[in-house]
């Protein structure tokens, strides 16, 4: 297939709203057919508690913990389980459901889109590859998750370095387009993690705390030097644009754009009727 031009926007570090509005916005903007498919770049400010769109806030979340920590807290448009947005690289990716070559299936085209980020790490030297649940116990765990922590539940093309994920993404489809978003993480603080959420008793949160440790890694628990942001950034960015099979080029939104965003921010996910639905 000939490469394609696609837009490629860094937000920067923007508060949790503003980060799932933008998504929104440009999903909208992508089906509209007024921007082209999408690469976006961003982080958190302050660190984010994010939940997935039917994960329940108050069952699972120990929102008291969250505001003692000073974290902002929102729930995604898509799917999957909590992620704490902290020392992290977060991409979203957005395209029509149509694109060249784009798998109808949900998983392929995870698969897919995921090349990149593989690319990515295979830049910063880390031998990734795609892990694909085999044995029906763990086909199993994918339909039943047990944990609210991202990192912690299983999900197919699972993004692997060392026999542990690297990588967590969520994705959801709305007026024709996917839009796929996740988390690279840089550095975990898995007690930090593990405080924030509900648990029946203490034995049980150490228990989910080991067997997290066991499943989960980040960037620089595992490389041989620090690997810093913008180091990530040129690695990802290289690996979204090899990975796709694109070119990317800079988006600079308008004034009219960036109002449409501060519409969302305002009207919806700043709003406890969007992130206290369940």
């Amino acid at each position: 297939m000939e490469k394609q031009t696609w837009a490629f926007i860094d937000s920067g570090n923007c508060t949790p709203a503003f980060n799932m509005a933008l998504d929104e916005a440009l999903l909208n903007w992508h089906s509209n057919g007024e921007i082209p498919p999408v690469v976006r770049f961003y982080g958190w400010n302050p660190a984010t508690l994010s939940i997935g769109y039917f994960q329940r806030a108050e069952k699972e979340i120990n929102l008291e913990e969250v505001k003692r920590q000073g974290l902002g807290f929102i729930r995604r448009p898509t799917g999957g389980r909590a992620v704490l947005h902290e020392h992290e690289l977060t991409y979203s990716v957005i395209v029509n459901e149509e694109y060249p070559d784009m798998p109808k299936n949900v998983t392929e085209a995870y698969r897919v889109i995921s090349e990149g980020i593989l690319m990515g790490f295979r830049n910063l030297g880390l031998d990734a590859y795609f892990a694909v649940p085999s044995t029906e116990k763990e086909k199993a765990a994918l339909k039943e998750p047990r944990s609210s922590v991202c990192f912690d539940a299983p999900s197919w093309y699972e993004l692997v370095v060392e026999g542990r994920k690297v990588a967590g993404s969520a994705q959801t489809r709305q007026k024709g387009v996917i839009l796929q978003h996740g988390s690279i993480l840089l550095d975990m603080d898995d007690e930090k993690l593990f405080n924030l959420f509900n648990f029946p008793n203490e034995r049980v949160k150490e228990r989910m705390m080991k067997s997290f440790k066991n499943k989960a890694v980040a960037i620089n628990d595992i490389h041989t030097r620090k690997i810093s942001l913008d180091e990530a950034k040129i690695a990802f960015h290289k690996g979204f644009a090899s990975g796709l099979n694109c070119n990317l080029e800079p988006l600079i939104l308008t004034k009219d754009q960036e109002n449409e965003v501060y519409n969302l921010v305002k009207n919806k996910y700043e709003s406890d009727e969007w992130n206290f639905m369940r």
